[in-house]
């Protein structure tokens, strides 16, 4: 047997001592010990020895190689004893690694100066399985995510508290502030040295804010200063009922009011507490009222910053308190310190050269008198970049001084008046230098090089990236949130380099769907949609992926059928820029629609009575687009002209007294529009969007050229006019994560005419406007009319909203309408692969047969709640609920008014 000396060397012990020592309640009784080993703690003078050999135990998973060489003890290092730390220093790197819970170095055997040693670890364990007990699975499956905890991994102390603090966190945020947590770590006997971890939580009651009480405002009233704590609501005051909870004073022995305890109060105290009674009732409705300290902190900020903002630059918070009430909720009392109120005084400009100090004030907009505000100063100044302009910042870096610099300073405080000096750097005006694209991986460069207004050698313009990243995202190819110019001075030569990073989406749609109904049973319709056509690389086989793409361009198919009673065939095609140096939109486009009579004399349904009785339409349509460079570069010009030819044969359905016959409608188009709607197409959160166009065909009854007494509408003549505007307003100015999630409230104003040249003839029954439903035809659109939604109503005839539009189906259509639009839209996601928004909606529509009976203000009102999804394959879905007020009748419940539309494609007029 060899013997064996034991000496247990702890961390701490080898931490704290100088040497290795010698104990002889370490060596094992039943093992006899080496008298050498004995010896070597004994001598007056180090001795060195040479490590001869090292070994491993208590090692499960990790291999011995592995330990030693963690350890830095090696086969051959000479070492001194008494006086070596090597021992120490390798426990210490073991230790360091949390992989073990115990280490411990023996002295095994001794052959003269040659030193055998022996490494004993105890493994920590790993883990197998973990789990949460108590919550429901949703938060189960949140928590997962957020504990951090891995299978596999070793299990160490700071491992469990990391873990807890987590779930602690995750709950402390949704206002559980009492949560309690318990691990239990139990073997797993399918793994070696496996273990399961299970938390056992329990969430206790959700701590919500009872009430938010502020003092020290004289002349800030409280509510305010609640009106500041977006992220501190209190529940909701509801009646009288009085409420006792705690007062953090004591300056006073008998029930009294709030504001009495705090009128000349001093720093709030936790320790000192009355109580007192507040007037109302609090109850949570819609709105959350829990508490949260991150928000709670970013409210204090923003209470200073609104008192900044009214001139009170001196206003502190000069102490707040957290009071829990008998259900565990917080009274919460803010004591602020308003301090004096402050003025602006003189404005002195410096360093200005380029712009005179009139233009520099005009600007500014702030007088001598004004409020004091920094953050308005610094806004006008343009220190807080946005895409808006209008400050002093974007004057300069519109005209190319992009190394512009502004500081405002005080030069003088007198009573209560600030004044300040704006100190200016000018620099020299920059161009811009090698411009560059990167991220397109379907999109060809000049597609993308065409549409930026970053023209190497130009003068540099802040104005010019905006526009460009709007243009940009008006092509609907990349993610309009990653569409990132990376600017790059060269403050040495005066020039900008900028690479215009972007991230390709899927733009191609694909329309598959089956509806039942229209008096022919099923219909099926098939349309595919490639908005990144080339046409140029048709010919090439490699590039069909499926089919060519990467130019830009635009090719739309659609196929409708339902066999014999119906189909529908529709081709377009356009290109963007033709010729590709201008802006020059060209667009061909051609359909053809065949409608049978579905029904034979009898009323029977008749599938064969579709080839002896139909309507069928064939249309062609060319159109030029320009874009216009005065008033501004937001306008375009297009010109169309199309050509319908309709045919009747033995049907009946379309025009009283005529069944067979020929109708020809050739017009001509002319369109001005201006969009500076955006950026993101889906969801414009500024800009607007005004259309005006007309439409003529020829007054062939002045030329001369009538019609046949069997067909009048042989040749339909008829002027139309129509005007659309749209404006897009942003309501407040997120900031942080959530900056792009705002409110945006759309308001949209619609009219359109169609009139007759000749006033013996009856106003043609072409191309006039549908109104009311979803925005989808009643009768496939058979005379092309344009199709007016009105949210809430069926399609309806009488201009008169008196008459309720559910009493019959509307078989003529108006010659006027009015629309006007109010929407409130709340963005759920922005993500171009499915971006979706919410809506509220006000309504107000109505049509008009002759002009003399149009009244602008005679509308169906309606108003209610809807749903936009857009998903890049099949485009925009949308879904609304929305209650028309002129068709509710007294006594009936409001949900006989009510009525769910859906529609598909593209908003509808």
């Amino acid at each position: 047997m060899r013997s064996i000396y034991k000496k247990i060397l702890t961390p701490a012990f080898l931490l704290l001592a100088s040497h290795i020592g010698m104990a002889q309640d370490t060596v094992k009784p039943s093992v006899s010990v080496n008298p050498q080993l004995l010896e070597i703690f004994n001598g007056k003078y180090p001795k060195e020895y040479t490590i001869a050999g090292i070994s491993v135990t208590g090692t499960k998973s990790f291999d011995e190689s592995l330990i030693i060489s963690i350890s830095g003890l090696a086969i051959g290092d000479k070492i001194q004893i008494p006086g070596t730390d090597a021992f120490s220093k390798a426990i210490t790197n073991l230790w360091r690694q949390n992989l073990v819970a115990g280490v411990e170095i023996f002295l095994t055997k001794l052959e003269e100066r040659n030193l055998y040693i022996e490494i004993a670890l105890v493994e920590r364990p790993r883990l197998a399985s973990f789990q949460f007990r108590g919550v429901r699975k949703g938060e189960r499956d949140d928590l997962e995510g957020k504990v951090g905890l891995a299978k596999d991994r070793v299990v160490t102390e700071n491992m469990r508290l990391s873990a807890i603090e987590a779930i602690r966190k995750f709950y402390y945020d949704k206002g559980y502030r009492n949560v309690k947590i318990a691990v239990t770590e139990t073997p797993v006997l399918t793994m070696n040295n496996g273990v399961s971890l299970i938390f056992d939580i329990v969430k206790g009651r959700k701590v919500k804010n009872n009430s938010v009480n502020f003092s020290g405002n004289e002349t800030v009233s409280d509510l305010k200063l609640k009106k500041q704590m977006k992220g501190t609501k209190e529940m909701t005051r509801f009646s009288l009922k009085p409420e006792k909870v705690e007062s953090p004073y004591d300056d006073s022995s008998k029930t009294t009011t709030f504001k009495e305890y705090l009128k000349n109060a001093g720093p709030l105290s936790i320790s000192k507490t009355k109580e007192y009674i507040d007037p109302w009732f609090r109850f949570k409705l819609f709105s959350s009222a829990k508490f949260n300290d991150k928000k709670y902190e970013e409210d204090k900020e923003r209470l200073l910053e609104y008192y900044n903002s009214l001139g009170y630059r001196d206003a502190i918070i000069v102490s707040d308190t957290l009071i829990a009430n008998k259900k565990g909720n917080f009274n919460i009392h803010v004591k602020v310190n308003e301090g004096r109120k402050y003025y602006f005084g003189n404005i002195a400009w410096r360093g200005n050269t380029k712009y005179s100090d009139s233009i520099l004030n005009y600007l500014l907009g702030i007088r001598k008198g004004d409020t004091y505000n920094l953050d308005q100063l610094n806004k006008r100044l343009g220190k807080q970049l946005s895409a808006e302009g209008g400050d002093i910042s974007s004057l300069y870096m519109d005209d190319g001084y992009l190394f512009f610099r502004v500081e405002p300073v005080e030069t003088a405080v007198y009573n209560d008046t600030i004044d300040f000096e704006i100190r200016m750097a000018e620099g020299p005006q920059a161009n811009y230098g090698n411009i560059t694209i990167s991220g397109n991986d379907k999109t060809k460069d000049h597609v993308i090089r065409r549409e930026l207004r970053t023209v190497p050698g130009d003068k540099f313009s802040r104005q010019d990236i905006i526009r460009t990243q709007r243009e940009l995202s008006q092509l609907g190819y990349f993610n309009p949130e990653k569409i990132n110019p990376n600017v790059v001075p060269n403050q040495e030569n005066g020039t900008v380099d900028i690479n215009w990073g972007v991230e390709e989406k899927s733009a191609d749609q694909l329309e598959l769907s089956a509806g039942w109904g229209g008096g022919i049973g099923l219909t099926g319709t098939l349309g595919v949609t490639f908005n990144n056509f080339s046409l140029n690389n048709i010919l090439k086989k490699s590039s069909w992926d499926p089919l060519p793409s990467g130019d830009g361009q635009k090719l739309s198919l659609r196929v409708q059928s339902n066999g014999k009673a119906f189909r529908s065939y529709n081709f377009s095609f356009t290109e963007p820029w033709l010729g590709g140096r201008k802006r020059n939109s060209f667009t061909i486009s051609f359909f053809n629609t065949k409608y049978a009579n579905a029904y034979d004399n009898t009323g029977a349904f008749c599938r064969s009575c579709g080839d002896t009785s139909y309507i069928k339409t064939i249309g062609f349509g060319i159109s030029l687009g320009k874009q216009l460079k005065w008033p501004d570069d937001f306008f375009t010009l297009v010109y169309a002209l199309n050509v319908q030819q309709y045919k009747l044969r033995n049907y009946g359905n379309v025009f009283q007294g005529l069944s067979n016959g020929t109708s020809t409608n050739i017009s001509a188009k002319f369109t001005l529009a201006r969009n500076s709607a955006g950026p993101n197409p889906i969801f414009p959160t500024g800009g607007s969007n005004f259309l005006l166009s007309a439409q003529f065909t020829l007054p062939y009854s002045l030329l001369g050229i009538t019609s046949s007494d069997d067909n009048q509408y042989r040749l339909p003549e008829f002027h139309k006019w129509r005007f659309t505007g749209d404006w897009y307003v942003p309501i407040g100015r997120p900031k942080g994560p959530e900056k792009n999630k705002q409110f945006i409230l759309k308001a949209s104003a619609k009219y359109g005419f169609i009139g007759r040249y000749n006033n013996k003839l009856q106003i043609s029954p072409f191309e006039r406007f549908q109104v009311g439903d979803a925005g989808l035809s009643n009768n496939f659109a058979l005379l092309g009319y344009d199709i007016i939604a009105h949210r809430g109503y069926p399609v309806y005839e009488s201009s008169n909203p008196k008459v309720n539009p559910d009493n019959g189906n509307a078989r003529e259509f108006f010659t006027i309408f009015n629309k006007y639009t109010l929407e409130l839209r709340y963005p759920f996601s922005t993500n171009p692969s499915s971006t979706i928004y919410g809506l509220a909606f006000f309504e107000a529509a109505n049509g008009w047969y002759q002009f003399k009976d149009y009244n602008p203000f005679k509308l169906r009102r309606s108003a209610g709640v809807g749903m936009r999804f857009f998903l890049p394959m099949f485009g925009l879905l949308g879904f609304d609920y929305g209650i028309g007020f002129d068709r509710l009748r007294p006594g009936e419940a409001l949900k006989t008014a009510a009525k769910f539309t859906f529609m598909l494609g593209q908003e509808p007029d």
